[in-house]
C-alpha cells in the first residue's frame, strides 16, 4: 500500500482548492449530510454547476456527457476532501448515485436527457430506497408498481429520504413481482417528484432540523421510458450504483480531524478549577486516544484507495470504514458536549452557547451515522459473513454458554 500522493495529483489539489476558495457559497453550519435552507438552494445549485463545468464532478462519467475518463481514479477523493476541508455545502441530493444508473443500465435517451440537467443543476435527485419496515434489510421493500399500458402505477411510503423537499427527481425501487424472493422482482425508476400522488413531509428530528423526509405514493403514474435497466432487475441496478460512490469517505475523513482540531481549542478555552482542561491529563489521554483513532480512520481509507486503485478491494472495507468512522465521530463530539459541563445542555439559538450550539448538533446527528448507510450491527454481520468467511446461524439456532 503507498499513501504518498502523486505530483500530479497534489497539483490538481491545489487547483481545486483555490477554485473551492472562489467559488464556494459559504460555510456550511452544521455537521453531516445536511438539507440545506430553502433559501440556499439557488446557491447551491449554481455552485454544483460550476463543479461540474470546471470538471470536478462526474470525472469518472464517458467523454462525451463531460467526462474525463484519463484522469485520476483518486481526483474525485481529493474534491470531496477539499469541500471538506472548506466546511462548505457539497453538492445535495443523489446525483453521483442516479448518474451511475443512467449510465451503466440507462437508455442512449436516458442519458441524454438527464446527465445534462444533472451537470447544470437543473435537475436535484434523492434516493427513494428505505421504508419503514425496509431500511438495512432493504430487499424487504412493499412499494408496488403495476405495469398499465405505458405506465407503471406506484403505491407505497418510503423514509429517510434526504433532501426530498428539495429534490426535482426522485431514484426510486419498487417492487413489480410479488412471487419471486424478495431480492428479485424490484425495478429502478426515475421519478418525477412533481408527480401527482407523490406527497413529500419533512421529518423534524432530534436536532429540531428536517434533513430527512418521508415520501408518500399514491397512484403515482411513471412512464415505462424511466425505467432504469430492465423491469425486476432493480437490485443489480441499485448495488451496482451504490458502489460507484466512495469519494464521500474521504470528505468524512477530514471532518474528524477538523473536529479534532476543534476540540483541541475547545479544552484551551474551558477551565476546570482555573486552569485550561487541556492542562488535565485525564483530557489530554482522552484526546490523544481520539488523534490515535482518526490517524487510523485515515490509514484504514488509504489502504481502501490503495486496493481501488489495483482492482483488490474488498466486501468487508466500506462496512469497516463506515463503522469505525461513526463510532470514533460520536464518542468524540460526545466528549466535545461533556467538557462544557452545564453549558453542554445549551444548543443552537442560544446567545451563551458554545460554538453557536455547533458541538449539541454535531453530537445529537452522530447517532445518524451509525444507522445511515446501513446500521452498524447490520455491517458487522456482513463483515463476519462476507468478509471473513463466517457461518450463518441456522433459523432457531440457539447461542450456547451463555
Amino acid at each position: 500500500m503507498r499513501l504518498e500522493p502523486t505530483p500530479e495529483l497534489e497539483a490538481f489539489r491545489e487547483k481545486v482548492r483555490a477554485f473551492v476558495a472562489e467559488h464556494a457559497p459559504g460555510t456550511k453550519r452544521h455537521a453531516g449530510v445536511r438539507a440545506p435552507d430553502p433559501g440556499l438552494m439557488p446557491a447551491i445549485r449554481a455552485w454544483t454547476a460550476k463543479l461540474y463545468e470546471a470538471g470536478f464532478l462526474g470525472i469518472t462519467w464517458p467523454a462525451e456527457y463531460g467526462g474525463r475518463p484519463d484522469a485520476h481514479a483518486l481526483e474525485p477523493f481529493v474534491v470531496a476532501e477539499e469541500i471538506a476541508r472548506a466546511r462548505t455545502w457539497p453538492p445535495v441530493g443523489a446525483a453521483a448515485l442516479a448518474s451511475a444508473a443512467v449510465i451503466d443500465f440507462g437508455t442512449d435517451e436516458q442519458r441524454a436527457r438527464f446527465l445534462p440537467r444533472i451537470r447544470s443543476c437543473e435537475d436535484v435527485w434523492c434516493q427513494l430506497f428505505s421504508e419503514p419496515g425496509a431500511g438495512s434489510d432493504l430487499a424487504a421493500l412493499q412499494t408496488r408498481a403495476r405495469r398499465d399500458g405505458e405506465d407503471f402505477v406506484v403505491d407505497g411510503q418510503k423514509v429517510w429520504t434526504t433532501n426530498g423537499q428539495h429534490a426535482d427527481l426522485g431514484y426510486l425501487l419498487a417492487r413489480t413481482d410479488r412471487t419471486t424472493p424478495k431480492h428479485k422482482g424490484i425495478t429502478a425508476f426515475a421519478l418525477d417528484m412533481r408527480s401527482h400522488g407523490v406527497d413529500v413531509r419533512p421529518l423534524r428530528e432530534i436536532t429540531g432540523t428536517t434533513d430527512f423526509n418521508e415520501v408518500f405514493l399514491d397512484g403515482v403514474r411513471i412512464p415505462a421510458a424511466n425505467v432504469l435497466g430492465r423491469v425486476n432487475d432493480g437490485w443489480r441496478v441499485a448495488m451496482s450504483s451504490l458502489g460507484h460512490e466512495r469519494s464521500g469517505v474521504a470528505a468524512r475523513g477530514v471532518e474528524l480531524f477538523a473536529a479534532l482540531d476543534d476540540l483541541l481549542r475547545l479544552a484551551g478555552d474551558i477551565s476546570f478549577g482555573g486552569h485550561p482542561a487541556l492542562e488535565d491529563s485525564a483530557t489530554r489521554q482522552t484526546i490523544g486516544e481520539f488523534a490515535t483513532r482518526a490517524h487510523v480512520n485515515a490509514a484504514m481509507v488509504g489502504l481502501a484507495r490503495s486496493r481501488l486503485l489495483h482492482g483488490t478491494e474488498q466486501s468487508a472495507d466500506a462496512a469497516l470504514g463506515k463503522i469505525f468512522f461513526s463510532e470514533l465521530n460520536h464518542d468524540l463530539v460526545a466528549f466535545g458536549v461533556r467538557l462544557q459541563g452545564a453549558d453542554g445542555l445549551l444548543a443552537e439559538g442560544d446567545p451563551a452557547a458554545v460554538a453557536g450550539g455547533w458541538w449539541q448538533d454535531a453530537h445529537l446527528y452522530s447517532r445518524a451515522y451509525t444507522i445511515a448507510g446501513g446500521a452498524n450491527e447490520v455491517l458487522r454481520t456482513q463483515v463476519a459473513e462476507r468478509g471473513l468467511g463466517l457461518p450463518r446461524e441456522p433459523p432457531g439456532a440457539t447461542v450456547r454458554g451463555l
